[in-house]
């Protein structure tokens, strides 16, 4: 076998029985994938729908963290509260959500007030201020994992619901279990059937 020389990009190699090699490879590599009983696949598919969640987003979160996704942790930007005292209206795509839910709430706007506004709207959330974006990568966590730590939960089965990059950063942080655009999240759990 020659080595590749300068410029070359190692892409596959086309002397005889490159096929073959090729067969076998991916062949040995779905072996390695489980094939899980079809009443465990239902129970998952019933599962994600239950979470709000799209199939493919839920398998792969899960086959990831080795867990359920047992909570999520939003932003109050991701729940459309902006204001003091304003009304989410993405409340009602939570209300039937199996799991435990948690925000994170910017200044200049107070954990207490959203979490008041929110239990007002017939919601139950465990809220605590944001980190802010020039926060320690430390601050950032410790604050992240506060309102999850107070209802114990494990960090690598809650999802972060948020909109932007800072708090994409919350995942990484909080070693959280993975992260999803609002727009993404409530558009899956407003088709997902109850």
């Amino acid at each position: 076998m020659t080595h590749a020389k300068i410029g070359h990009n190692n892409g596959p190699t086309m002397e005889q029985g490159f096929a073959f090699r090729k067969h076998a490879w991916a062949k040995a590599r779905a072996d390695l994938l489980p094939s899980l009983p079809i009443e465990i696949l239902r129970g998952r598919v019933k599962r994600a729908q239950a979470l709000g969640l799209p199939y493919k987003t839920y398998a792969s979160v899960r086959a990831s963290t080795g867990r359920d996704i047992v909570g999520f942790l939003f932003s109050n930007n991701a729940l459309r509260m902006l204001r003091p005292a304003q009304l989410s209206p993405r409340v009602p795509l939570l209300e039937h959500v199996n799991a435990d839910l948690a925000a994170l709430v910017h200044a200049p706007l107070s954990a207490a007030q959203v979490q008041d506004t929110l239990a007002a709207q017939g919601l139950t959330v465990t809220t605590a201020p944001a980190p802010h974006f020039a926060d320690r990568w430390s601050d950032i966590a410790a604050a992240v994992q506060t309102p999850l730590r107070d209802r114990r939960l494990p960090f690598d089965a809650v999802m972060v619901i948020g909109d932007t990059a800072h708090e994409r950063d919350w995942c990484a942080a909080g070693r959280l279990a993975g992260f999803m655009t609002s727009e993404s999240y409530f558009c899956a759990a407003n088709a997902a059937p109850r």
